[in-house]
């Protein structure tokens, strides 16, 4: 037998020559199956109510993956009738488009937050970071209290243009107003016209309870009370969850 024009005896025989070979099929296979797909639109449907991040939640999303949340709660209700019946309508490609990496994960030692979003108060999700079996005696979930520390985002704005450099739509004028969006969005006395203009239903609060400074409790609040609540899914159709 003959692999390449090569007898399959030598090739056993010789240990750089299998590995080069084999490396040669595995790229052959993996470019069949890799290269389609850019040149697909609609790999991911595109979905009514999707945005980007504001950056207040970019900046939150940032802190729940520095403090490892991701390794204790999924972000994918997956398409089993006990998962919808507990968390909701399964999870869409393009609920994900956006992040870089994407939070689905594999395990749950706490629940499934890809629709976490609006299911409890502002003030309920900041006493819960804070002193989770305060408000939930049989969790496991450690305190974050120290999450009320000023937010560092002095840099957003640097933030937003890399994540347009690979794909997000962030607009100029959106890299431009970063820093003013994120102040706007957790202090409700600010005029949030322009904010809301830029990204669609996002909610203006003082997230952690204290409307005079910007702090990680308000970004890590922003960003959980964000989860789920972008498609409307009374307005999804059914060929668009067919492309899904």
């Amino acid at each position: 037998m003959k692999f390449f024009g090569i007898d399959h005896a030598k090739i056993e025989k010789n240990v750089i020559l299998m590995g080069v070979l084999t490396l040669i099929t595995v790229s052959i296979g993996g470019l069949a199956q890799i290269v389609p797909l850019f040149t697909v639109a609609t790999t991911i449907e595109r979905v009514e109510g999707i945005r980007p991040y504001t950056p207040l939640e970019l900046a939150g999303r940032n802190i729940y993956i520095r403090e490892g949340c991701y390794t204790c709660h999924s972000q994918m209700v997956r398409p089993f009738r006990d998962e919808l019946e507990r968390y909701g309508h399964f999870s869409l490609a393009a609920e994900s488009m956006y992040d870089h990496p994407f939070q689905w994960g594999s395990k749950r030692s706490g629940p499934d937050l890809a629709r976490v979003g609006g299911r409890y108060s502002d003030d309920w999700q900041a006493a819960h970071l804070r002193d989770p079996r305060a408000v939930v005696p049989e969790s496991i979930m450690p305190p974050y209290a120290f999450l009320d520390r000023p937010l560092d985002y002095r840099d957003i704005g640097s933030h937003l243009r890399a994540q347009r450099a690979i794909g997000v739509p962030y607009t100029e004028e959106m890299v431009a107003n970063a820093r003013a969006d994120l102040e706007a969005q957790a202090m409700p006395d600010r005029d949030a016209a322009a904010f809301q203009g830029r990204y669609a239903r996002a909610r203006q609060s003082a997230f952690d309870g204290n409307a005079g400074t910007v702090t990680e409790m308000d970004a890590l609040v922003a960003y959980l009370q964000m989860l789920g609540t972008l498609v409307q899914f009374r307005d999804v159709t059914p060929e668009q969850l067919r492309q899904q």
